[in-house]
């Protein structure tokens, strides 16, 4: 095990020392915080210095002062998307990094230096992609509690301070999947307007030590907040569903692709799991129901608007064979778990009442809705389990309560 310095973030247990053990993993790096100037071991030379916003105890965000036009951009740019308060915060922020008066508010700073001799792009995935892409890039930091469906991101931005996209980062087998995920779908996802949503450009994938990196392109610079996020966008949810095109036959659930996944999930999970699966079959095998293709994480955060057509990203959770209305569940059930801070069982009565208002758009009956509502749950429990088997560690938030709500809602002799 590694001993770190006090002043190394990489020592830390919370988001801080997560995110610099994700992205500045390397032991030839020297990392240092400090309210001051930082004196560097014999030897090394700087190679990149964040601000850590709004402190080390309560770090959100690494912001690069390779030069105040840099530093401003990585606070301003995409502002509009975000919450009032946030965006206000957003703001000051960025006002102080403009004038290069950072240091007033007292921010820590952290700094990144390489031995002597070394190529920073051995070191640095920013300076790696910079090489590659023929310009220098600086990277802007999230900082967020670890957690196993977390993925480290850097938004990347040049010289003049223009976005120049997003790379994000697989850093154990779960998150690696999900980062090869989004690439693939990124892929093949239409690119023909009408009511199918615009998506982010692929701009490549590659490996990269031990990390797995996908390279998205910027989002459009005037993307805005949806007006009303609670609102289901209804048209584009079956527009993904269909891939763009007609609806497709119904099926029944028993014998579908859909089924035979989650049972053989279900099996190498263990578990209630394989009885809930058991459970669904027997009440619903005879229901048929649309299948198609789902985002996998629709939820306000990862939408929004510009001019005047919906933009949606993050696809690493897509796939294929699911339910149509499945993102609507996703909607319904997440946005109370994470928005309204509900527990498990009052997020999955509100996704239960969400179905009731606007399942019927998607063909949902009441007989539906329920068969909906009792796949997804399991979907999600199956994909927690599978991000810890994964090496991500169990989410508080859904283990062992989304398992006791399966258990009412598919008790074994159902």
């Amino acid at each position: 095990m590694t001993v770190h310095r006090a002043d190394d973030p990489r020592g830390r247990e919370d988001g801080l020392g997560w995110v610099s053990r994700a992205i500045f993993g390397d032991p030839r790096l020297w990392l240092g915080l400090s309210t001051g100037p930082s004196p560097l071991p014999s030897g090394h030379r700087v190679a990149a210095r964040y601000a850590v916003v709004p402190s080390v105890e309560r770090a959100k965000f690494l912001l690069p002062l390779a030069s105040r036009r840099v530093g401003a951009a990585s606070t301003l740019a995409y502002n509009a998307l975000r919450p009032p308060r946030v965006r206000a915060n957003r703001l000051a922020v960025g006002a102080l990094a403009g004038l290069g008066a950072t240091g007033l508010a007292r921010m820590p700073v952290l700094t990144v230096a390489v031995p002597d001799g070394v190529d920073p792009a051995e070191l640095l995935l920013a300076e790696h992609l910079g090489r590659s892409a023929g310009r220098r890039l600086h990277a802007a930091i999230g900082v967020r509690p670890p957690d196993p469906h977390h993925k480290p991101t850097l938004q990347l931005f040049d010289d003049r301070g223009a976005p120049r996209g997003y790379a994000k980062i697989g850093w154990n087998d779960a998150t690696r999947a999900m980062v090869a995920a989004e690439a693939a779908a990124l892929r093949e996802l239409p690119r023909d307007g009408g009511d199918f949503p615009d998506v982010p450009r692929l701009e490549r994938e590659l490996r990269w030590v031990d990390l797995a990196v996908t390279l998205v392109a910027p989002m459009p610079p005037r993307v805005r907040r949806l007006p009303r996020p609670e609102r289901p966008r209804v048209a584009a949810m079956l527009a993904v569903a269909r891939r763009g095109g007609p609806p497709a036959a119904p099926r029944p659930l028993a014998g579908s692709p859909f089924l035979a996944d989650l049972a053989a999930r279900a099996q190498r999970a263990g578990g209630p799991v394989r009885d809930a699966v058991a459970a669904l079959a027997r009440r619903d095998g005879a229901v048929a129901l649309e299948f198609g293709h789902w985002h996998g994480d629709w939820v306000p955060w990862n939408l929004g608007v510009h001019r005047g057509r919906l933009t949606v990203w993050d696809w690493e959770n897509s796939g294929a064979h699911r339910p149509v209305g499945f993102d609507l569940a996703h909607q319904g059930f997440q946005s109370a778990l994470s928005l309204r801070d509900r527990p498990v069982p009052a997020a999955t009565a509100e996704m239960v009442e969400v179905l009731g208002r606007h399942g019927g758009a998607f063909g949902l009956d009441a007989t539906r809705r329920r068969l909906v509502a009792d796949a997804y749950l399991v979907e999600l429990w199956l994909r927690t389990a599978e991000l810890a088997a994964g090496g991500g560690g169990w989410s508080r938030r859904l283990h062992p309560a989304l398992l006791d709500v399966l258990a009412e809602r598919l008790p074994p002799s159902s």
